[in-house]
């Protein structure tokens, strides 16, 4: 079984769903009845658990679970009304833990030294690691697949596959189209449209689509895993459209 090490910031995801059906006397604010709730891990935590749902070995690094998204969802229009994010930054990675991750190798509470076959960097920018603490990763292992919120710069050099979001990449296009060597290897997901890839589109399949959160989430972890299965990268973006497509059928944060 392929062994893989997520790092990154993770966060308790809560979707409180309920009614709506009138406003308040005291202003144009609705009135929200809570009927049901949701909760899982999100952000790094959820690629680990899609990535072991999809039978690979993982092992996490990540912060304690201090940040937490509450969403009010209306039951019927499946419309986010509210979000109330808690304790929104963490403490950077411990700095001794950070050197053990190298020549894929690290040094895991409980099990000692572990070997892994690939890293998955999930980066929400949330404080548990920066720019040089990803480039450490990048420069001293192999198979390395970051998803960063952060502005690209030269730190990101020695990635092996870079996976952003429309949004993302405009954010960075002046940056990517000057390191082409960067562009080679990023994959940009496009939502509805598909995803892109050294200029070509794969498009995916509509389906009915509940909620997207954690759907960034789903696609690396179903990347990561078949490209390890099989090394072919349009294998596994192909894949990973497969994987998302199952979870945005689904309410909450969903693994497939």
């Amino acid at each position: 079984m392929k062994r893989v090490l997520i790092v990154g910031d993770s966060c308790k995801d809560v979707f409180i769903y309920g009614d709506i059906k009138r406003l308040t006397p005291e202003a144009p604010v609705p009135v929200f009845n809570p009927l049901r709730e949701i909760q899982n891990y999100g952000m790094a935590k959820n690629v680990a658990n899609n990535v072991e749902a999809l039978d690979t070995s993982i092992y996490t690094i990540t912060n304690p679970n201090s940040i937490k998204k509450v969403r009010y969802v209306d039951n019927k229009s499946n419309q986010m009304v509210l979000r109330v994010d808690e304790h929104d930054y963490c403490e950077r990675i411990d700095s001794v833990l950070l050197s053990t991750i190298q020549d894929n190798k690290c040094i895991i509470w409980g099990n000692g030294e572990t070997e892994v076959d690939a890293i998955i960097v999930s980066d929400y920018c949330k404080g548990f690691l920066t720019e040089d603490d990803i480039k450490w990763i990048c420069d001293n292992n192999k198979n390395v697949f970051v998803d960063t919120k952060k502005k690209l710069d030269e730190w990101i050099n020695n990635v092996t596959y870079l996976k952003i979001n429309s949004l993302e990449y405009e954010n960075n296009e002046e940056f990517l189209n000057e390191y082409y060597s960067i562009m080679d290897k990023t994959i940009v997901t496009k939502g509805n449209e598909g995803c892109l890839f050294k200029n070509k589109i794969y498009p995916t399949e509509d389906v009915q689509v509940k909620d997207i959160s954690g759907a960034g989430d789903t696609f690396l972890a179903g990347l990561v895993v078949e490209y390890l299965n099989s090394n072919d990268i349009e294998k596994a973006i192909k894949f990973a459209q497969d994987c998302t497509k199952i979870v945005v059928q689904k309410h909450g944060v969903s693994t497939v």
